[in-house]
């Protein structure tokens, strides 16, 4: 894979992980998206029509290498989301940086969008963290435990993200991965969680009427500080920091 920014460089595997590594030290949050070049975020009803394989190797090591995969749950539904099943590549990646062998996923809802048969938790390796609200339906409630998941409740009427995600790295769930959808990158940014945007751009026009990467709550503009640039086969995956 060829990096474009900040050097010009050809990127063997290693060197690909080392630069989509998380910072060691620190609370990290990151949201993946992938769009078309005119700004679509989903073909056909999913995010995978407009992936490309360089867009999945990159999507696996913000995965492989996170403490905790977070989406939410309209997402989980719509991509088939399973949690994550590590092949040897990965298990041998998470040995290496001292984590967990599988990692957990946490899927945020208010109730009615995640059935308790969702395949996010019923075919997970590990305990899916299903976080809500206190609002949730108590038979709602009963029906994740049952099928298995690690229920986490914050706020009344609405997930209270900003609780979340400290919760999450009182666990030691500290480097967070997530992958969508867009009103969950919209609240995370609303609540100033968001450290790094990772956004590939895919060689594709799409044309319509569909959403953008965040939507949701306003909140004043954010600066944005390109990271790294690296590119193949015609997709650009662009990694940026966001500006406090």
């Amino acid at each position: 894979m060829r990096q474009l920014w900040p050097d010009a460089a050809t990127l063997d595997d290693r060197q690909l992980e080392d630069l989509y590594t998380y910072p060691a030290d620190e609370r990290w949050l990151v949201v993946n998206f992938v769009s078309s070049a005119d700004g679509a975020v989903e073909l056909d009803g999913t995010a995978r029509g407009l992936s490309t394989p360089a867009d999945q190797e990159v999507l696996k090591l913000g995965s492989d290498l996170a403490d905790v995969m977070l989406v939410g749950a309209t997402t989980a539904m719509a991509e088939g989301f399973r949690g994550k099943h590590p092949d040897t590549a990965t298990r041998e990646r998470r040995l290496r940086h001292g984590l967990s062998e599988v990692p957990p996923t946490a899927v945020v809802t208010s109730g009615d969008s995640l059935p308790a048969d969702a395949p996010v938790i019923t075919e997970a390796e590990t305990p899916t963290i299903v976080i809500t609200c206190a609002t949730a339906p108590g038979e709602k409630l009963n029906a994740w435990r049952e099928a298995g998941a690690d229920l986490l409740i914050t706020g009344m009427g609405s997930v209270n993200l900003a609780t979340a995600t400290k919760s999450l790295a009182e666990r030691g769930l500290r480097h967070v991965d997530c992958e969508g959808g867009p009103h969950l990158f919209g609240g995370l940014l609303a609540a100033g969680l968001v450290d790094e945007l990772r956004l590939t751009v895919s060689p594709m026009l799409v044309s319509g009427s569909h959403s953008r990467i965040a939507t949701g709550e306003l909140f004043d503009t954010l600066e944005l500080e390109l990271a790294s640039v690296v590119s193949e086969e015609g997709a650009m995956m662009m990694r940026y920091l966001v500006q406090s």
